[in-house]
């Protein structure tokens, strides 16, 4: 599998689309733990990104300079702590991809990979912490395993996205201890927390982008 700067921006738009569907419902999780306003707060990100793909990245071709630039254009209009982290991710995983016109299936892999770690370590959180280091980590590390076991990208991104889900789902029952949700205690749990939940849907993006993609070229 090839991906293309073209395919890149795609993706990205595909993202702005699906946090504008899922935005009222990741407010309403956010209420139930934090300021609920996560679900406005992805989607004033996204738009700043939009924008920037529809003018000055239209014609773009280096996919690292658009995942660096979305990453930045997404800390520059988000004053949250999720800013810095996803600028981080995408940031980080733009350097995998560097002076690369094509991505294949091996530099998808690092680009996650690097992604995933880049936000944990901005995060400074850990399995467990009720973040999106829960739905992250079990992400990378099937995607790293299956990837390795059959050198399929897309059978090995399903499997890291199922464990993903599993990652996210396991929120409900954490108690919050990072961030403005912590002060809440044991009255955390029973609450997904949105930062996780708003990952999945990210990472489940990708994986509808390339099943698409897949069936255009059949």
């Amino acid at each position: 599998m090839e991906i293309t700067a073209r395919d890149f921006k795609d993706y990205f738009i595909l993202i702005v689309n699906m946090i504008e569907e899922q935005k009222d419902y990741l407010c309403e999780l956010d209420r139930r733990i934090g300021d609920g306003d996560h679900g406005v707060t992805m989607s004033i990100g996204w738009q700043a990104v939009h924008e920037r793909l529809l003018n000055e990245l239209a014609e773009e071709e280096d996919s690292a300079k658009i995942s660096l630039i979305v990453g930045k254009t997404f800390l520059n209009a988000v004053g949250s702590s999720v800013g810095p982290l996803y600028a981080t991710g995408f940031m980080r995983g733009a350097k995998t991809i560097k002076n690369k016109l094509t991505v294949h299936t091996d530099d998808l892999v690092a680009y996650w990979l690097a992604f995933a770690k880049g936000i944990k370590e901005r995060g400074r959180s850990e399995v467990g912490d009720k973040t999106m280091v829960d739905t992250l980590e079990p992400f990378a590390t099937m995607l790293e395993t299956k990837y390795k076991e059959s050198n399929d990208f897309i059978a090995a991104y399903s499997e890291a996205i199922a464990a993903a889900k599993e990652g996210m789902e396991s929120t409900k029952d954490l108690v919050s201890r990072k961030g403005r949700s912590s002060r809440l205690g044991e009255r955390s749990v029973g609450a997904l927390d949105p930062g996780a939940t708003s990952a999945y849907f990210i990472l489940a993006t990708f994986l509808d982008f390339v099943e698409a993609k897949k069936v255009k070229a059949s």
